[in-house]
């Protein structure tokens, strides 16, 4: 049979083929290539597979962009996830998509429910306006967009009434924030992210009014050279102690770069999340011990924290008093949260942290009371070889990242052969420890992975066979 009857054969088998096998064929197929290989093959697979695909992603490739949109939504009449990224461009890759790219998608995609926009740097409020339209729109994430502003946000949420998931991230223009008053009125969001909108503050959170009791996900992110801009709305901190924040649902609580006024802001919601299961406080500057262990009596399911603090306050001008966390939270954590899985600690800088910060006794304690799966460390100094020889007895451990800790040597890495379910080691940035270390994994297949990045000592030749999976990469450039 020649390589054409061959081809003509498959054609016809493939006729054949009950529509829903041919289906589950394609659902299999995770690559666009593939898939637009796979497409080209017949006409049938090409009329399933455009009848099949429900989410594009598309960008810099878009030449002319307008007409290149059209077609493609116009071939895939399913869509309902579109993600546009520029990520990379410039001039001479053709015109970027603009507010008119917008309106297509509201005119051409009625099934719309998630877009993603990236560096869309000319779309401007007008094409928001014009996905106001998109009444099916649930899920809007909108990173670097320069020339949006809350007028633009407002007009779409006005429009969008099933809005649940809003993501905004370097939005530099949107300055007022009447969109999250109305959103809370119309109490759909389920998920919120802001990171660096210099020009939206803490007490800015609190319009959200009602709207947080159906809030199950919030990221707070405050550009680190922009950090102080708003700390003295007392008018919207002040909101936070009058105005109720029912915030009970709320599930997943980030917050990064935040200027928290003790016993007030954004502390009412530490205080008042009864379900939340998991927390990341990077660089809050004014969240105390108290507000921890009040957190840990209320939110016993917690199951992930992760805390990175400086190594020392000198921000008198903006705290009253010089604050910290220290193992007092650690210990009231593993008192009160017997279902913590994940922990993260970490410090800013290279200083010693003092004895009033976390140590070594206050980590020790949550790896013994608490079923601890992941632990990650970074910068922690106290973490020392006596840190390792406890890991021997941590019965649940099985992913462990050291990054930074300069206190380990030799001697406690080899106790990484004793840990009992240990299969995930990340090493990196780490002075004291060699290819010594190592040599009681060679061979022995305990780990399942084992990553080391920039570690001097430790060489590429040295953890070879140390797992069944090794990645290796050394760059000393951080030393100096």
């Amino acid at each position: 049979m020649t390589l054409l009857q061959k081809f003509f054969s498959f054609l016809q088998w493939m006729d054949n083929i009950p529509d829903h096998i041919v289906w589950e064929i394609l659902s299999r197929m995770k690559k666009t290539n593939d898939r637009n290989a796979v497409s080209l093959v017949c006409r049938r697979l090409y009329y399933l597979d455009n009848a099949q695909r429900h989410c594009i992603k598309v960008g810099c490739g878009m030449d002319p962009a307008d007409e290149a949109l059209t077609c493609l939504c116009i071939r895939f009449q399913n869509l309902s996830k579109v993600e546009i990224t520029y990520s990379g461009w410039m001039s001479k890759l053709g015109k970027q998509l603009d507010d008119k790219g917008l309106l297509i998608l509201a005119k051409h995609c009625p099934l719309l429910t998630d877009l993603s926009l990236s560096y869309c740097t000319f779309i401007t409020d007008v094409g928001l306006r014009y996905l106001a339209s998109s009444s099916k729109l649930s899920s809007l994430r909108l990173n670097f967009t320069p020339r949006i502003t809350g007028c633009g946000i407002l007009s779409l949420v006005v429009g969008c009434k099933n809005l649940s998931r809003l993501h905004l991230i370097r939005c530099l223009n949107v300055s007022s924030v009447e969109w999250l008053e109305y959103l809370g009125k119309l109490g759909t969001l389920e998920d919120l992210s802001i990171k660096n909108c210099r020009a939206i503050g803490e007490g800015d959170l609190i319009k959200l009014g009602l709207g947080w009791q159906k809030l199950r996900r919030l990221q707070f992110e405050v550009d680190a050279n922009y950090r102080y801009m708003k700390v003295y709305d007392r008018l919207s901190v002040d909101r936070w102690l009058k105005q109720h924040v029912p915030c009970e649902n709320l599930f997943e609580l980030s917050l990064v770069n935040c200027i928290i006024s003790p016993g007030r802001g954004l502390t009412c919601v530490l205080r008042k999340c009864k379900n939340l299961q998991k927390i990341h406080l990077d660089m809050c500057v004014g969240v105390r011990d108290c507000d921890i262990i009040c957190l840990s009596q209320r939110s016993s399911d917690l199951k992930s924290v992760s805390f990175r603090v400086p190594s020392d306050f000198s921000l008198p001008s903006l705290v009253n008093n010089p604050l910290r966390l220290t193992d007092e939270s650690l210990k009231a954590l593993s008192q009160n949260c017997s279902k913590l899985e994940a922990v993260r600690i970490s410090f800013s800088d290279g200083e010693f942290p003092s004895s009033s910060s976390f140590t070594l006794s206050g980590i020790l304690c949550l790896i013994n009371k608490c079923p601890v799966r992941q632990l990650s460390l970074d910068h922690v100094y106290s973490f020392n070889d006596v840190g390792m020889e406890a890991l021997c007895a941590a019965e649940y451990l099985e992913t462990l990242e050291l990054v930074r800790c300069q206190e380990i040597s030799d001697e406690g890495l080899q106790l990484v052969s004793q840990f009992p379910r240990l299969c995930i080691l990340r090493l990196s940035k780490c002075l004291g420890i060699s290819d010594d270390g190592l040599k009681p994994l060679i061979g022995s297949l305990k780990l399942d992975f084992l990553a080391i990045e920039d570690c001097p000592q430790i060489s590429e030749r040295g953890v070879q066979g140390a797992a069944k999976s090794v990645s290796f990469r050394q760059d000393l450039s951080w030393m100096y």
